[in-house]
């Protein structure tokens, strides 16, 4: 389950970074994206010209409509990347808490070590050597659910921290074009 969610993110990551790249172009004067109406980009730009038809319903003036679309669409940005952040913590909680089970799997394998001693009253190797290789098994695995889930959680946070800024920058420089007259033509990127 974990390599699951992993790997949905790593997909989904490739995919919010093409739509922030489309939202920088936007913002560097390149047509607005548009494609499918659920794609990253399409919800933010949604949401601004949602925001600018409203202004425009209330005669707004421009600068009262660039601040309603850009709150708008910082709302959409959060939303959208609450929804790709679903299932980081339970990464978070596979990373802390895998490892503990390894130590108590451990524990548990040195515990039928010295009940085999116990009953053998012998400390040979192959008394011993069952349950020390239960306890190193239990430890390895332990570490490898830890391991990749705390990677993974740590590099997925971070790209996302990046997406927001790179699209809240975007966001910044988009907005004005809404509130001039006529509003945004969207075209196909």
């Amino acid at each position: 389950m974990c390599w699951g969610l992993i790997i949905e993110k790593i997909f989904r990551l490739i995919g919010l970074k093409r739509q922030v790249g489309a939202l920088e172009a936007a913002a560097k004067g390149a047509a607005l994206p548009s494609g499918s109406g659920r794609g990253y980009a399409d919800a933010i730009l949604s949401a601004g010209q949602f925001e600018r038809q409203v202004g425009d319903d209330h005669n707004e003036g421009p600068n009262d409509i660039r601040l309603r679309v850009e709150r708008a669409m910082r709302g959409a940005v959060r939303g959208e990347l609450k929804r790709i952040e679903a299932g980081l913590p339970f990464l978070a909680t596979v990373g802390s808490a895998a490892p503990f089970i390894g130590l108590f799997g451990t524990v548990w394998g040195i515990m039928h070590s010295f009940t085999a001693i116990a009953q053998a009253k012998d400390t040979s190797l192959a008394v011993v050597a069952p349950g020390i290789a239960e306890a190193l098994f239990a430890t390895a695995i332990g570490l490898a659910a830890a391991i990749p889930a705390v990677v993974a959680y740590n590099q997925i946070s971070v790209s996302l921290g990046r997406a927001a800024e790179r699209t809240n920058a975007a966001v910044h420089r988009i907005a004005p074009r809404f509130s001039n007259a006529g509003g945004v033509a969207a075209t196909s990127a």
